[in-house]
């Protein structure tokens, strides 16, 4: 059914045509809406049987998962920024166990300073957790990506985030073609764990691993985690096969079969910088758009294939690396080694990533002039200002106030 409606009703949505049988929730901005969808969905009866958990902390929230999940149910919950971070011990604890939880991350800066704002810097920061990562670009993707990362984390025993532009996607308003429970009762079998705590065949689960046998658990993860990088392509093919649509699968093309420049981007920004493209095509530039589906497991090849012969990647980033600069850049230089590769920082805190922006920064690729790493749209005065407050005392204040302070002034003196 084609409908308009909001991103984070369209996700709430999916995931009860997938019949989770334990739904846990603690709030936290962006990701509200959602589960308070999935709260309705339950209080009316929809969504039946199922078991809708209000804990006291997002920590809370993902042992109430592992939990519903250890004893054979399907388990979803939602989470974003500091609430990523603080339920970081048990998101370790849920893909080390090998259990499907799926859990939808709406994207949002980390302080301090605080921001409410969108960026990746939540779920780039539980990379390496075990859990595999896919990255929505609109809300269609978000909806649809959520009925297949069920299924992946079912065939792989592996939990699943599914990454969603805080705000930029969870509160817009687009339309969505919502399945029927039918049609997804047809693609998603039911839930079979491959273990379960059953009080009449008892058995440990989250035992102590010693030097012995550590190295060759974590070997299994990462080798489950390669399983699949041929699991998600496979099941976006059985998905647009049912339904009609592609969605998901690990990477996604645009324009790239005889680009110089690609550039790669994961999430909502890819639709802007497809228009800034296509606007540079017209004007006989040769240069595609690579956008990123999985970033866990990270698809190498399939980015190398989709390269090619390009000379220049430019690898648009909305977190950073404290230190060093880009982290999906580190992952693309192990997939392609074209004679140039450049970074940029964008979107940060939700600042807005604009056409004329991005025009700029790709024209200077394709002059060849792009540093390796940039920060597009830096206001550098008021860096200035603040790194010459720092010199000259060293009581010079917080950071993030004195900037405020100066931007205030400026819109002052402009009022």
């Amino acid at each position: 059914m084609l409908r308009q409606v909001e991103g984070s009703r369209a996700v709430a949505d999916a995931v009860a045509l997938c019949r989770p049988g334990v739904v846990c929730a603690y709030p936290i901005s962006p990701q509200t809406h959602i589960v308070e969808a999935l709260a309705e969905h339950v209080k009316s009866g929809r969504l039946a049987p199922c078991e809708f958990v209000t804990v006291e902390s997002e920590f809370a929230a993902m042992s109430v998962a592992i939990g519903a999940s250890a004893v054979g149910a399907r388990a979803y919950t939602a989470t974003a920024s500091q609430g990523l971070l603080y339920m970081a011990e048990a998101v370790y604890n849920a893909s080390g166990l090998g259990l499907p939880i799926v859990m939808t991350v709406a994207n949002r800066a980390i302080g301090a300073p605080i921001n409410i704002w969108n960026d990746h810097s939540d779920s780039m920061s539980q990379r390496d957790s075990g859990w595999i990562q896919l990255y929505a670009e609109t809300n269609q993707e978000a909806a649809d990506l959520h009925v297949q990362a069920f299924r992946i984390a079912e065939e792989l025993s592996l939990p699943v985030m599914v990454c969603m532009d805080g705000f930029v996607l969870t509160h817009a308003w687009e339309q969505v073609d919502t399945p029927t429970q039918e049609e997804v009762d047809a693609f998603l079998p039911p839930y079979e764990p491959r273990q379960v705590l059953d009080p009449a065949d008892p058995v440990s689960i989250g035992a102590m691993v010693g030097p012995e046998a550590f190295t060759e658990v974590r070997y299994l993860a990462h080798a489950r985690q390669m399983q699949a990088l041929e699991l998600i392509p496979d099941v976006a093919a059985r998905f647009a096969e049912a339904f009609g649509r592609n969605s998901g699968g690990l990477v996604h093309p645009y324009r790239t079969d005889d680009a110089d420049t690609v550039v790669m981007a994961l999430g909502s920004v890819l639709g802007t910088i497809k228009d800034t493209v296509d606007e540079m095509r017209r004007d006989g530039v040769r240069i595609g758009v690579l956008g990123i589906t999985s970033f866990r497991p990270f698809p190498l090849d399939a980015v190398r294939a989709a390269v090619g012969d390009a000379h220049h990647v430019v690898v648009l980033e909305k977190a950073l690396a404290v230190g060093i600069g880009g982290i999906v850049t580190a992952n693309v230089r192990m997939a392609v080694v074209p004679e140039h590769v450049s970074t940029v920082i964008a979107g940060l805190g939700g600042r807005a990533i604009t056409k004329a922006s991005l025009r700029r920064m790709l024209d200077e690729a394709v002059a060849g002039r792009l540093e390796p790493l940039t920060f597009l749209d830096l206001n550098r005065q008021l860096i200035g200002n603040e790194l010459a407050r720092m010199a000259a005392g060293r009581r010079s204040g917080p950071m993030a106030e004195n900037m405020l302070r100066d931007l205030g002034a400026v819109a002052s003196r402009i009022g």
